[in-house]
């Protein structure tokens, strides 16, 4: 492992609050143990992270609050019993679009079930995935449906994982008829998508690609993108912005995230965090 283990050094903190839309916590801490094939995360997991240590580190920066979200029935579980603990910490409950083969009628019962408690905010993560192929795409169109109408009847937030599966994703959308709140989360598309996002009222939440040198048409959806449907998320321990690539990432790297959208956006980054909250506010309730 070597100098992957290392954690990144946190950046100076925020001129105003702000929250992570989306991490996974139940992976930084090890309660999933990282296949031998996940380095980022087997660093995470390394760095021996507690809720505790991760939500102080993330505060220390103006990181106040998380949403810790779910990809299968057990991280769900525990999502929603560590958002029930930490008056801090949301949880999103759902089956992952690699997981789909695994949304049988009991178990989006018991994900529907747990997007009834309070402090459960969002359905998902759920969408598609045509980059990996763990689950058929009739699975995962079958469960992305599935997860819509677990959202309407929840009137929770949608929290949408779409890889390499834009026009798709949005096609359901339109056909299954989308909830109130739809998150894209760690937004992957280009300008003309999030166009066409921000004429649905469809929430866009970036995350450390936006940063990445050669992701230019990230910021230039970010441009596009109205400042009311913008979040912010890490997508720790995945995704970590620049200058961190390749190693773990951590709620407490939120800044330099909204640093990156501020400029792109001729906003200051206590504007931007300001909208970022409010915005967070209308998708996930008020904290």
């Amino acid at each position: 492992m070597g100098g992957m283990t290392a954690m990144p050094v946190p950046p100076a903190p925020l001129a105003g609050e702000v929250f992570d839309s989306h991490c996974h916590l139940d992976i930084m801490v090890g309660n999933r143990k990282a296949s031998s094939g996940d380095p980022v995360a087997q660093a995470a997991q390394a760095a021996e992270a507690s809720v505790e240590r991760i939500t102080e580190e993330a505060r220390a920066v103006g990181v106040t609050r998380l949403v810790t979200i779910g990809y299968d029935l057990a991280s769900s579980r525990w999502n929603a019993d560590v958002a029930r603990i930490h008056r801090d910490v949301y949880a999103g409950v759902a089956i992952h679009p690699n997981e789909a083969h695994a949304a049988t009628p009991e178990v989006l019962a018991e994900i529907e079930e747990l997007a009834g408690e309070p402090q459960v905010r969002a359905v998902g993560e759920t969408g598609l995935d045509y980059y990996r192929d763990w689950a058929s795409k009739d699975d995962q169109h079958a469960s992305f449906r599935a997860h819509i109408e677990i959202a309407k009847r929840t009137g929770k937030a949608l929290v949408i994982h779409d890889r390499e599966a834009h026009d798709d994703v949005l096609r359901v959308l339109a056909e299954q008829g989308a909830p109130d709140t739809v998150v894209f989360h760690s937004y992957s598309g280009d300008a003309e998508m999030a166009g066409k996002c921000a004429a649905a009222g469809y929430f866009m939440s970036f995350s450390g690609p936006v940063t990445y040198k050669n992701a230019g048409y990230l910021r230039e959806a970010a441009a596009v993108a109205p400042p009311e449907l913008i979040l912010v998320e890490t997508d720790a321990p995945y995704l970590p912005p620049t200058p961190h690539r390749g190693k773990p990432n951590a709620p407490y790297l939120i800044p330099l995230i909204v640093r990156c959208l501020a400029e792109v956006k001729g906003m200051t980054e206590e504007e931007l965090a300001a909208s970022v909250s409010a915005n967070g506010e209308r998708v996930f309730g008020a904290w």
